[in-house]
């Protein structure tokens, strides 16, 4: 299909949606804002104002139109051929981080690190594990994040969505069934904000774990190359990198992706790499797994779209 009939039927698509007050876009890149570099395009980006914008326009989109969240794209695949209907991305508005006592007020588009960072500047412990993983609250809260010893599961006291139909939610620590890299709340609800707890510490000894887990992660993974951090989660008992490194899989390269040599649970975009040669990658890495040890590692990337010979039009009409 031609670019030209492509942005027709991406145009057809704005034309069944609701006229919301933040922005909408047609055929809008995915590749330049995912860590990997890949991708194809949203049939349509959607960025909304604020959260009421957000729950209006879910309240008016029609149902048969598929709808996406993204964050900052950190742990994120997306696949070639792009991805049908609207992909909402939250911004600067979701973005707040307000500190009320021992309690941290946070939008669901605010940074891991940028939590941490107020977190620490207000002297509150227990949230330095933040400042390990790159993402956002939102992505945080969906797969029940996790790094250096502690979960968000360990310090959420609630937090705030939008179902498909514009309903508001407030979830509490319960509701929100968190286990390991697993959230229990609909997959179609976008998470808006959250209210995490710390507990009152010092705060040079703050500044002093984050920088140790700054400096152990710049030692122990590739955080300056085009990945999208850790591929698969931990099966019960196990570690991801050492069954991949077992299976003989440390290096191992479909076209332009590799396995990281520097640790075996990242993908590489070693610069001419496509959406399917990580994903045929990370099958393989899996393949291979589970031929060596019995076991089958699952997917902690968030994959989502079509391949390259599957052109996004679930949304459109003629």
């Amino acid at each position: 299909m031609s670019a030209a009939l492509e942005m027709a039927h991406a145009s057809h698509l704005i034309d069944r949606l609701p006229v919301p007050r933040g922005r909408l876009t047609a055929n809008a890149p995915l590749a330049t804002v995912t860590w990997f570099r890949v991708g194809g395009p949203a049939e349509v980006m959607f960025k909304p104002a604020d959260a009421a914008d957000l729950a209006d326009f879910l309240a008016g989109c029609p149902v048969d139109v598929p709808v996406t969240v993204i964050g900052v794209a950190s742990n994120l695949l997306v696949r070639d051929g792009g991805v049908p209907g609207v992909v909402i991305r939250l911004g600067r508005a979701f973005a707040d981080i307000v500190v009320d006592g021992v309690e941290i007020h946070v939008g669901a588009a605010a940074l891991d690190l940028n939590t941490a960072m107020a977190a620490r500047d207000a002297g509150l412990a227990g949230l330095e594990f933040l400042s390990g993983i790159p993402g956002t609250i939102g992505g945080a809260l969906r797969m029940n994040g996790g790094a250096y010893g502690r979960e968000l599961s360990d310090v959420v006291v609630s937090a705030t969505a939008v179902d498909r139909r514009g309903r508001g939610h407030v979830l509490d620590r319960d509701a929100l069934g968190l286990t390991y890299r697993h959230c229990a709340v609909p997959e179609d609800w976008i998470f808006t904000g959250a209210t995490l707890r710390g507990e009152p510490g010092d705060r040079a000894a703050i500044a002093h774990k984050m920088h140790e887990i700054a400096t152990s992660r710049a030692d122990s993974q590739p955080v300056r190359a085009r990945t999208g951090g850790s591929t698969f989660a931990n099966p019960p008992g196990e570690k991801a990198w050492a069954l991949i490194d077992r299976a003989g899989c440390r290096g191992l390269m479909i076209g332009g992706a590799q396995v990281s040599e520097k640790h075996c649970n990242f993908l590489l975009n070693l610069g001419t790499a496509t959406a399917d040669d990580l994903e045929s990658l990370g099958e393989e890495v899996r393949r291979r797994v589970h031929e060596t040890s019995g076991i089958e590692l699952r997917w902690e990337i968030r994959r989502i779209g079509v391949p390259a010979s599957v052109k996004p039009s679930v949304g459109s009409q003629p």
